[in-house]
């Protein structure tokens, strides 16, 4: 064989690879936005059980195809404070059980389905090509990624079976001379790495064995070794994005990297005091299949794992505070302090329905922050107290810093790839965060007409108060069922919500026309009017700005 010849088997090796991982990308992608909304829903439903945080890892990972994509969506969602350690350690665990689908699914090029395969990519290409339903679309891509993986994996199968048994003799004869555990281990940790998938590694392991490539001279174990280093080598995408991040964003990174590091070794120690492991389990399982021995390996390696630390999540958890231990607050004791920050943590765009949901969910808190924002403002009128002028002040503008931050978060999601409900529901949210604004706006105004009210001795009578108080209760009546509306997409809230601000609307103008009778019979100071007339017009005009926010939702469909 030629120089030409060498470099078409490394070509097509990695023209496999490539197409591989493309087809990887193309299915986790399109699975993801099958899923609509439902990984961070499922994320977001965490609990104090082990075992169901291990099931919700081990769901999100199947339906995303990456144990490292869960991964990072964990450490982005501690980062902003939804999740605990303890939760996210669960569902780190799930992950690498729901990750072990792959192997089996890279098992099954072992039969010869290259024609299926080519079949897939096109039907899936012209699902996407000529459809017009964008889940229809959506199914199309995804199977022509899965289409595209068994391409890959048939591309690089060819290229391994070498015809020239000189040339099989060679590259035989190098890869059996990789027996030492720790060496082969290393192999794993450092491909895995660079590639970042330890599904890539995984199924390369997989190709090879199919080929009857025998690592190590197919005995000790060793293959086994590559897929424990890949467990390791996988942990490098965590960490890496957690740099910057929170401590606690920092820890849960860690703890994956503890996880498979204790499971790694307890592997390594148990295949190398029983180094007949694999002839005298998994071969007699699935004989003359090694690729299924090594995908059953695989899941037998993480299922065990899972298993052994679960009961020890706590232990985790203070082994990973012990190693990140919490920031000195020197630096930031001269800061002033800020009522509201809301963290969009950009990891999570790699998930872009996690990222929507996550902040969409912010907008929530950033709407409450909002009214209770307002609510200090109009009972500080009440008491004349114009203290608080300061504080609306600074929380009006840590609203419009957050709103900046809000916009430049959705620009960026809005480049990713979305279904069409997504992108509805982004240019919703633009117009949702500036009704939000413009309430505490309004409350600015209000510590206004409270300068107004103390500084020019009005007066207003007991009634004039009550009144005003009970406005205010319908709209925060309304701000409840707008909420419930907004957050939990309730349709049915948004006919409750029109009749109650109707009347807020008809309380405005009988308030309005009540002052102007008692300036013509005199019992009302004339200096009243301007204070009166807009505090109730302001407030008129926040319960418009609640209802329009209510009717967000109905932008979405």
């Amino acid at each position: 064989m030629g120089v030409m010849d060498y470099v078409e088997i490394a070509m097509k090796i990695l023209g496999g690879l490539g197409a591989f991982l493309l087809g990887m990308n193309g299915l986790s992608e399109n699975m993801t936005k099958l899923a609509h909304g439902k990984l961070y829903s499922m994320l977001n439903k965490t609990s104090k059980s082990r075992v169901a945080g291990v099931g919700i890892g081990a769901a999100v990972t199947m339906i995303a195809q990456s144990s490292s994509l869960t991964t990072i969506m964990v450490v982005g969602l501690v980062n902003a404070g939804i999740m605990t350690l303890f939760q996210s350690t669960a569902i780190i665990m799930g992950a690498n059980v729901g990750t072990t689908i792959t192997a089996w699914v890279v098992s099954l090029n072992s039969f010869d389905i290259t024609t299926f395969a080519l079949s897939l990519t096109a039907i899936g290409v012209f699902m996407g090509m000529f459809s017009h339903k964008e889940k229809v679309k959506s199914i199309g891509h995804a199977l022509s990624g899965l289409g595209l993986i068994f391409v890959g994996l048939t591309f690089m199968s060819e290229a391994m079976d070498f015809s020239d048994p000189e040339l099989y003799g060679i590259v035989s004869g190098a890869f059996s001379k990789i027996s030492n555990p720790f060496l082969l281990l290393l192999i794993g940790v450092a491909v895995t790495a660079l590639v970042q998938s330890s599904s890539a590694v995984t199924a390369i392991v997989i190709t090879m064995a199919s080929a009857g490539l025998v690592i190590g001279g197919g005995a000790g174990n060793a293959v086994y070794y590559i897929v424990i280093g890949s467990n390791i080598g996988t942990c490098v995408t965590a960490l890496l994005s957690s740099l910057g991040a929170s401590p606690n964003a920092k820890r849960a990174a860690v703890i994956h990297f503890l996880f498979n590091l204790f499971g790694a070794v307890i592997f390594t120690v148990f295949l190398l005091s029983w180094r007949g492991f694999g002839e005298t389990v998994l071969v007699r399982m699935f004989p003359g299949h090694p690729e299924t021995q090594i995908a059953m390996f695989h899941t037998f390696f993480n299922l065990i794992c899972t298993l052994l630390f679960l009961p020890f999540i706590n232990v985790f958890v203070k082994l990973s505070n012990l190693l990140v231990p919490d920031k000195k607050q020197s630096s930031e004791a001269e800061e002033p302090a800020r009522e509201y920050v809301v963290d969009l943590d950009e990891r999570l765009l790699r998930s872009p329905s996690v990222a929507l949901g996550h902040i969409y969910g912010e907008t929530g808190k950033m709407y409450a922050y909002a009214m209770d924002t307002l609510d200090i403002a109009f009972h500080a009128f009440l008491k004349k107290d114009t203290s608080v002028k300061e504080r609306i002040l600074q929380r009006n503008a840590e609203l419009s810093q957050v709103n900046r931050n809000m916009i430049a978060y959705l620009v960026k999601l809005s480049a990713c790839s979305l279904v069409m409900e997504e992108e509805k529901t982004i240019s919703s949210l633009h117009y949702v965060l500036n009704d939000i604004v413009r309430v505490g706006e309004l409350a600015d105004n209000v510590t206004k007409y409270t300068a107004h009210y103390q500084n020019d001795q009005l007066v207003f009578s007991e009634e004039v108060i009550a009144s005003l108080e009970e406005m205010y209760q319908k709209i925060q009546a309304l701000y409840a069922i707008s909420s419930v509306a907004f957050l939990e997409k309730d349709f049915a809230k948004l006919e409750e919500a029109d009749k109650l601000e109707d009347e807020i609307d008809k309380d405005r103008r009988r308030l309005v026309s009540d002052h102007i009778e008692r300036l013509n019979e005199g019992k009302c100071q004339p200096q009243n009017s301007s204070v009166f007339i807009n505090l109730v017009g302001n407030l008129e005009r926040a319960a418009d700005h609640i209802t329009y926010l209510a009717h967000s939702i109905e932008q979405n469909v």
